[in-house]
């Protein structure tokens, strides 16, 4: 089973009744005998995605080790180089369930990109957690202010970032 994009950008769905067969072929069965009669197909099951999150931060490093370690954990994850390639994700991509950002960053600083987050209506609810090696209190307290929902020095506690994901984050439920 698959999909194709017509040439009209519609989307057609290809079906290997073979392969169906081989794999579902035994509950059709199972359900013939058990009742006498084919069955009506059910619903389709809900299909519960794992939050997105986006990793925004100018080292590819840090940028990979944080992809894998929450892939390692279940979530999905965009990437972005900077505050301003977020903001250009943000406004096509598909919105994340929160973002992870650096405060140094060339083009956009993190500072930038919260504020541009909380100006936009679109994404003025969207969770942010600050992750920086800046961890003077000045910097917490204007993060706090501008509207973060966590700041988390480098190197960060991987048990405390998982749990303000967990808080801040909701499952998308995709039929």
């Amino acid at each position: 089973a698959g999909i194709c994009l017509l040439a009209s950008g519609s989307v057609a769905l290809i079906y290997n009744p073979v392969a169906l067969a081989e794999r579902f072929g035994h509950l059709a069965l199972e359900r013939t005998h058990a009742v006498g009669k084919p069955v009506a197909a059910e619903a389709a099951p809900i299909e519960v995605l794992a939050p997105l999150v986006m990793v925004v931060d100018d080292s590819l490093t840090v940028r990979r080790v944080s992809q894998r370690f929450l892939e390692r954990e279940g979530y999905r994850v965009l990437l972005a180089k900077d505050g301003l390639d977020a903001m250009e994700q943000l406004a096509r991509e598909e919105l994340p369930d929160m973002v992870l950002s650096d405060i140094e960053m060339p083009r956009m600083d993190g500072f930038d990109l919260v504020r541009n987050i909380r100006a936009d209506q679109r994404l003025k609810d969207l969770p942010v957690v600050m992750i920086t090696s800046r961890i003077a209190e000045k910097h917490r307290d204007y993060a706090e202010a501008l509207g973060v929902q966590g700041y988390l020095g480098k190197p960060y506690d991987e048990e405390q970032l998982l749990g303000l994901i967990r808080q801040h984050t909701r499952r998308t439920v995709v039929v």
